[in-house]
């Protein structure tokens, strides 16, 4: 007689042990832009801020439901760093260059210009370049690589992906950039700029490292409760902790890398040199000290820092502006500021409730060219940036503005 194999019982999870208990209360956090935040990324904010390692937080208005943390969420922590905190794409950013050329030259050239997008960039899912089309830089060589078997095991995706973006928000896009005063930062005088944009991230490599440590902290904290299931974090005075943090960080070498293969690929195809350029990321964790001198971890999850004087990128959707912006440093908000927008719908309701025709429509009146694009990244599935600029105008100042004229971006929706 055979023997039957019954399935496993499923155990009921271990009650929380003390370290693990959340606050009968969330600490309290400034929020900006609230008639712009939906009730559910509010409350997931006050889920985290009951955690008994939060320290203090901050929601910025481009907010809305993520995972675990609301996209536009900032949080700081006591010597712990929490993986779906920081984010699946980690280290995800914007990157503007500016060239010494007139706006026009777009238009003068613009079938040169449409195959610097198709031919020089790779957009989906598993996008990579083979053979000969595979870009080199310094950051393949980096010794991190090594630290783990982990980390080894991802060098050949890295060198597969480098310079390419994924689905969903990541586009690369050709338009004007406009300054109205001389900035020393930069380095530019008053006038209209051609420049190149992008936003895009480490790819596979910060999704497996994301998922890999994010089901390492889940299953050190069995006994937490379910509302935060996706909030379990990683002591950094332990091994995981600490291995967590030189992935997250390599990830972050990576990404910029990305940008950098990106730019210098399509503008190379034009013939330009950039002449000034603005870098800023965000799905990222930093070692900072409070006004009070307390030592904290801080995440910005959808956000993105704005100390004094740090300039950082605000984009709108492919048929808005985006906006060069520098940062005040205001400590209630962690010195930090929106990433972007934010959806002011979900990619499932944008498919199901925006035509392609209004979408197209909305472009052609802003004589915007789109290559590529999902229906779930149609503009009218963004909150208005010029609003969501004016609700934190104490936290960053307006540097500049750029109006896309070619937009790429990935032929599939990003994840439903």
């Amino acid at each position: 007689m055979s023997k039957r194999k019954h399935p496993k019982l499923r155990q009921a999870a271990p009650p929380p042990t003390a370290a693990e208990e959340l606050r009968p209360a969330p600490l309290q956090y400034p929020v900006w832009g609230r008639e712009y935040i939906d009730a559910a990324a509010i409350a997931q904010m006050d889920n985290a801020m009951r955690l008994p390692i939060s320290v203090s937080g901050a929601l910025l208005p481009d907010a809305h439901v993520g995972y675990g943390l609301p996209i536009g969420g900032v949080l700081a922590t006591d010597d712990t760093v929490i993986p779906f905190a920081v984010g699946v794409d980690i280290a995800c950013r914007m990157r503007l260059s500016v060239y010494a050329a007139p706006p026009a030259l777009i238009g003068q050239k613009r079938g040169q210009f449409e195959r610097s997008l198709m031919e020089q960039t790779q957009f989906g899912m598993g996008a990579e370049w083979k053979g000969s089309r595979r870009a080199e830089h310094a950051v393949l060589d980096d010794p991190a690589w090594d630290a783990t078997a982990f980390l080894r095991s991802l060098r050949d995706t890295a060198y597969a992906q480098l310079g390419t973006s994924g689905t969903g928000n990541h586009f690369v896009e050709w338009g004007t950039f406009s300054i109205k005063e001389a900035d020393s930062q930069l380095g530019l005088e008053p006038g209209d700029y051609l420049a190149l944009l992008s936003h895009s991230g480490s790819r596979a490599v910060g999704f497996k490292i994301a998922n890999a440590y994010s089901q390492l902290a889940a299953d050190l904290h069995p006994g937490l409760d379910k509302a935060v299931r996706h909030l379990a974090w990683l002591d950094l005075n332990r091994e995981a902790g600490q291995e967590y943090w030189l992935s997250m960080e390599l990830a972050g070498r990576f990404a910029s890398a990305n940008h950098n293969v990106i730019h210098r690929r399509v503008a190379g195809a034009v013939g330009l040199k950039e002449i000034a350029a603005v870098e800023n990321h965000h799905n990222f964790a930093w070692r900072e000290t409070l006004p009070n001198g307390r030592k904290v971890i801080v995440h910005r999850k959808g956000a993105t820092p704005a100390g004094r004087g740090v300039m950082g990128i605000i984009p709108g959707s492919m048929g808005d502006a985006g906006y060069v912006i520098r940062g005040k440093g205001e400590p209630a908000a962690l010195s930090s500021a929106s990433h972007g927008a934010g959806r002011a719908m979900s990619r499932k309701a944008a498919i199901n409730s925006i035509t392609k025709t209004a979408r197209d429509q909305y472009l052609r009146e802003r004589g915007i060219t789109l290559l590529g694009g999902g229906l779930d990244e149609s503009p009218q599935a963004y909150k208005p940036v010029e609003a969501i600029l004016g609700a934190q105008s104490d936290l960053v100042e307006v540097v500049g503005r750029f109006i896309p004229k070619l937009v790429r971006m990935a032929d599939e929706p990003g994840d439903i």
